[in-house]
């Protein structure tokens, strides 16, 4: 196992596998499950799975494929997407998931982070962040899979969830999503800077080398990646894969 974690995260859309550019248009990968068995049979150290329009339709969690997901997943897996309540986590985590990742419901109710926190732990409790940089050049949060602006800086808002216990920040970049043109940096080191929890970098990574960017450059405790684990290469097939052990290792010790 790497020191450092190089995560798949993949997107779920009405139970099918997709992927986004900056946030939009998302594409049909195939079936959530096959890729799972592919990361399995790679030995894949963790996993990522985000419902990205469960929020935006008020719906539930889709406990019935999570469950399918988690029983095949022999990883650690985190999920997000409409995410609400105790309850919520409460099914997630029986179902065998080990980390929820909040993102939309912990900046309309902080409050349920921290309860999350005590109840749960601080390590199974991630809060998503999804930034996207104004007209003027500052980072902004945005909320409903990204469609929503919210007057919130990054800083402000990433300070304020490892106050209330999130164990890690899993931080996204909507300007670079899927755009293979490399993490954004700044963006990175400005998060990682402000707080003392790890923070999983996100949204543009093009090559092995990004990730020892991420890393090394921007201070990030981990990093992860949408398309690079699921194309042959930029606007190039479906292939469901994982970079080599050995070019991950020489970019990340």
């Amino acid at each position: 196992m790497l020191n450092i974690r190089v995560i798949p995260c993949l997107l779920l859309q009405d139970g099918r596998l997709v992927k986004t550019v900056k946030f939009k248009n998302p594409s049909y990968v195939g079936n959530p499950i096959n890729a799972i068995k592919i990361y399995n049979e790679k030995e894949v150290d963790e996993l990522i799975v985000l419902d990205i329009t469960a929020t935006s339709k008020n719906r539930n969690p889709s406990f019935e494929l999570l469950s399918e997901i988690a029983e095949e997943c022999f990883m650690p897996l985190t999920y997000g997407g409409g995410v609400r309540s105790m309850e919520d986590l409460q099914k997630l985590f029986t179902l065998g998931i080990e980390k929820v990742a909040i993102n939309t419901y912990a900046i309309e109710n902080p409050s349920l982070i921290k309860e999350a926190a005590i109840s749960f732990g601080s390590q199974s409790i991630v809060v998503a962040v999804d930034v996207k940089k104004n007209i003027w050049g500052k980072y902004m949060v945005c909320s409903h899979g990204g469609q929503k602006p919210v007057n919130l800086s990054a800083i402000e808002h990433v300070q304020k969830m490892a106050e209330m216990g999130a164990g890690e920040i899993f931080l996204n970049s909507i300007d670079r999503d899927g755009t293979w043109n490399g993490y954004d940096l700044d963006l990175i080191r400005m998060i990682s800077a402000s707080v003392q929890i790890p923070v999983i970098a996100c949204g543009g990574a093009g090559s092995v080398d990004d990730f020892g960017r991420a890393v090394k450059e921007g201070g990030a405790s981990a990093v992860a990646a949408g398309s690079m684990v699921v194309y042959q290469g930029k606007d190039l097939g479906v292939l469901i894969n994982f970079p080599n052990r050995e070019k991950l290792e020489k970019v990340l010790t």
